[in-house]
C-alpha cells in the first residue's frame, strides 16, 4: 500500500469494478493517451476487474483511492528497470480528478516507494507530446527530458512521440 495525503494505492477488489467502470474504465478521456481502450458493459468491466486482480498479483501495480470518498478513481503503477532505476508503468485517473493536484501525489508516492522498496535513486517517467497535463507534471515536479521517440497509437495509429523524463530519488 501506498499512502498519500488524499489518496491511497492499494491492490483492486472486485467490488471495484463499478467505481473503475463508471469513473474510469468507460471513459474515452480517460483512455486517450493510454494503451487501452474503453469498457462499455458492466459485464466487461466485471472481466476487466478480474484480469486487473490477477495482473497485480505479479506486478506493482495499484489502484488509485480517494480517501474522503473511499472510491476507486484510478490507477497507476512502477516497474523495476535496474538496480537503481524504476519507471512509472502508467498512471490514470477519471476526468473528474483531473487538476485536483492527485497526479503529483501519486507521482511522489511512487518515488518515495521505489526509493524504499527497492533503493532507487533515479525515476523515469513517459508520457505523449500532446499530454500537455502530464508534461506539466513532469516538469513541476523536477524531471529533465532524457529522450524523445516516434510511436504510433495501436489504437488508431495516430502518430505521436512518446518524451522520457528522468529525475533522481534520492532521499
Amino acid at each position: 500500500m501506498i499512502e498519500t495525503e488524499s489518496l491511497v494505492l492499494e491492490k483492486a477488489k472486485f467490488s471495484d469494478w463499478t467505481d473503475m467502470y463508471r469513473t474510469v474504465w468507460s471513459q474515452p478521456e480517460s483512455a486517450r493517451y493510454m494503451e487501452w481502450t474503453i469498457t462499455t458493459s458492466e459485464e466487461a468491466a466485471k472481466i476487466r476487474i478480474a484480469k486487473t486482480i490477477a495482473f497485480q498479483k505479479e506486478h506493482d501495480t495499484y489502484l488509485v483511492y480517494e480517501k474522503s470518498s473511499g472510491k476507486a478513481i484510478g490507477f497507476a503503477g512502477v516497474e523495476k528497470l535496474g538496480p537503481h532505476t524504476c519507471q512509472e508503468a502508467g498512471i490514470c485517473l477519471g476526468p473528474k480528478y483531473v487538476g485536483k493536484g492527485f497526479g503529483r501525489q501519486i507521482l511522489q508516492g511512487l518515488m518515495q516507494y521505489c526509493r524504499e522498496q527497492y533503493g532507487a535513486t533515479e525515476f523515469i517517467y513517459s508520457t505523449r507530446d500532446e499530454n500537455t497535463a502530464s508534461n506539466r507534471l513532469a516538469k513541476s515536479c523536477g524531471f529533465s527530458l532524457i529522450s524523445s521517440t516516434a510511436k504510433t497509437d495501436s489504437k488508431d495509429g495516430h502518430p505521436y512521440r512518446l518524451l522520457q523524463y528522468k529525475r533522481s530519488v534520492t532521499a
